[in-house]
């Protein structure tokens, strides 16, 4: 399957419009063309709209597997010392995208704070803080839960906290010279 490829739609398909954050129905026969494949969700325009589709709705897309996109996140492995491997945090948030931008949120600083704290009962929490590209985009429900599952998923984490804050507010300036020379922000 190719960017920008007509794709006919084998069944209906849950979205969220963007930058709206509205959920949608894309009804089963529409045809979509996929713009963006990364981290596990994918970004489609029908009739001249974007909406994001999660990993579990690529079905509707034709594909018999996810994976046949999205590379499954490397294996984490587990350790035995309860500790959290905080490079590992910082490389399952790199597996999240903005729904139009194709560039990781750390890429494009949109994390401003991660912090690993071990908790009494044992395991540990995340608390991660970060920003969006602009205040009202409707998206930040969802990429938020999206670096919340996906951290989830790091050996010895028990609870994440993603918490939204646009103080200060974010500007191209905090992208890193690699995602600057992606976007010819430079």
């Amino acid at each position: 399957m190719q960017k920008n490829e007509a794709i006919t739609l084998g069944r209906d398909c849950d979205a969220i419009l963007i930058p709206s954050g509205t959920p949608i129905t894309l009804p089963e026969g529409s045809i979509v063309y996929l713009t963006q494949a990364l981290g596990g969700t994918y970004t489609v325009n029908i009739n001249g709209n974007l909406a994001r589709v999660t990993e579990e709705d690529a079905r509707a897309f034709g594909i018999a597997d996810p994976e046949d996109i999205t590379p499954a996140p490397a294996d984490t492995g587990t350790s035995g010392n309860g500790a959290v491997n905080e490079e590992l945090v910082w490389e399952q948030m790199k597996t999240c995208y903005d729904p139009e931008i194709p560039i990781n949120i750390v890429e494009l600083g949109l994390i401003y704070d991660c912090e690993i704290t071990p908790l009494e009962e044992g395991g540990n929490q995340v608390d991660i803080l970060m920003t969006l590209t602009a205040p009202g985009c409707g998206m930040g429900q969802y990429i938020a839960a999206d670096v919340q599952r996906k951290i989830e998923s790091v050996p010895n984490v028990s609870r994440v906290n993603v918490q939204l804050t646009f103080d200060p507010p974010w500007d191209q300036d905090m992208m890193s010279e690699t995602a600057r020379l992606a976007t010819g922000m430079y």
